[in-house]
This record gives C-alpha cells, structure tokens and sequence, in this order.
C-alpha cells in the first residue's frame, strides 16, 4: 500500500486517512483550525470562540467571562459551541433591538 496521505492531498479544513490502496479527505473537528486526525485533540491550532486545555480544543464559555458580552438590559447570554448569542430574558421580547415586557 502506498501512503498517498504523505503527499498531503487534503484541503486545509481535512485530514488525510490512508486506506487500503486508497485514501479519503474528512473533515476536521468544529473546533479545530487544521487538524492531523480525528477530534479536538488532534486540531493544529483552535479556531475563534475554542481554547486548547489538556490538549484538547474546548468551546469558551463567553457567559461565564469576567466582563459581560450582553450589555443589554433585560438580556441573557446563552453560550453556544465556539460563540455564543445575546437573547431577552424570560417575560420579555425583542422590539427593534431592545428587550421590553411582553
């Protein structure tokens, strides 16, 4: 079998998966800016919204930040997987950008 993934045939985005007499393209990890395999782990550097922690990429939880990401009033961050959104709290609605009582 000839290694046809040492000539690096993959996009950016992929890693390169020898098979018998053959190769495929697949997809990084969501979190990961390039990667050499499978998963979080194996990202070559993370992509916006992830931290690496224990070698892995791990989604930032914004919400939790020490400074707020929702200046708002009335409104809730909820975190999503590398960002996350700013939405008005329960009992409230948005009315052209602005948070007001249902």
């Amino acid at each position: 079998d000839l290694d046809e993934c040492a000539a690096s045939p993959c996009k950016d985005h992929q890693y390169c998966l020898n098979t018998d007499g053959s190769f495929s393209c697949k997809a990084c990890d969501a979190s990961c800016v390039g990667c050499t395999g499978e998963g979080s782990e194996k990202c070559k550097t993370c992509a916006s919204g992830y931290v690496k922690i224990d070698e892995k990429c791990t989604d930032i939880d914004e919400c939790n930040l020490p400074e707020k990401v929702c200046m708002k009033e009335n409104q809730d961050c909820v975190n999503t997987s590398g960002s996350y959104k700013c939405v008005c709290s329960e009992g409230f609605e948005d009315k052209d950008g602005t948070c007001v009582q249902t």
